[in-house]
């Protein structure tokens, strides 16, 4: 079975997309493994950092992304095809990568969000409301090694979905008040669900983002969350840092081809540290 990997924080712009794309890539490239991103997100920006803008609309408008897939289950209905829906060799490195794929989100999940809730069974999920995704993705899930799931910056149905499928989480945080303030929220939230929905799901670890040396907060923020990491209960903090930096924006282009994972994500510094972010992923999976 894949490893199944959640990606969260229920506050945006942490770099929660950046993180799993960039993992991604450096699993797929520099480690060999077969890849899956699932993007449950309706602001659709792994999505669109992985396949064209005009790829994706005629896509969504055939059914192909997952916005038809939680439809069918508000319709009773069974339009979506998994085989149809991943998109294979994604990205804009090397014309595409061989075994990097996308299921692509919608922003027309947006439409659907409260009428799942309100229809769903939110107290025991009898209803298998939060296993849709599960049910949509058996056929393929032996098809990868691994399996990294973009969520929204919530904890809704949708999201529950992609926790329903993960062995792990990974929270991403900016080294601020307001960043760190929602993990234990979402610690909090994850064992409420574990414990209804009978699940084990474990916090793999929390990776610090966008990280300002400059800055005697984000150094202070770092060093008072590896100090009060208890074993057991906290996530530990991944010792790999990603750095703030303008060429990781950048790296959302995906109309710009590019030769190597240095020249996507920019330099030096960047690739250094999405390279240690990836070996450090595996080695916590595989611990």
């Amino acid at each position: 079975m894949p490893v199944v990997t959640s990606v969260i924080n229920l506050k945006g712009g942490v770099g929660k997309t950046t993180v799993t794309i960039a993992l991604a890539h450096y699993l797929a490239v520099e480690h060999g493994q077969r890849v899956l991103i699932v993007d449950l997100d309706p602001q659709t920006n792994a999505t669109i950092s992985l396949i064209n803008e005009r790829r994706w609309r005629e896509r969504d408008q055939r059914g192909q992304s997952l916005y038809q897939l939680f439809k069918d289950w508000l319709d009773n209905t069974h339009e979506f095809d998994i085989t149809q829906a991943i998109v294979p060799r994604t990205s804009n490195v090397m014309g595409g990568i061989p075994g990097m794929d996308l299921l692509s989100s919608s922003i027309r999940l947006h439409k659907l969000q409260d009428k799942i809730t309100k229809a769903a069974d939110m107290d025991e999920f009898r209803d298998g409301s939060v296993y849709t995704l599960r049910s949509a993705m058996a056929p393929i899930m032996q098809q990868y090694d691994h399996i990294l799931i973009d969520c929204p910056p919530n904890l809704g149905i949708i999201t529950l979905n992609g926790i329903a499928i993960s062995r792990y989480f990974l929270i991403p945080v900016v080294p601020d008040i307001l960043s760190t303030l929602g993990v234990p929220l979402v610690l909090d939230r994850m064992a409420d669900f574990a414990l209804r929905a009978r699940h084990e799901i474990y916090g793999l670890g929390i990776v610090v983002s966008r990280f300002r040396p400059q800055s005697r907060l984000h150094k202070q923020t770092v060093q008072d969350m590896r100090r009060d990491v208890i074993p057991g209960i906290h996530p530990p903090v991944f010792e790999t840092v990603i750095y703030e930096a303008s060429e990781v924006a950048e790296a959302a282009d995906i109309d710009a081809d590019v030769a190597n994972l240095r020249q996507k994500f920019g330099g030096a510094g960047p690739h250094r540290q999405f390279s240690a972010l990836a070996r450090e992923y595996l080695h916590q999976v595989s611990g």
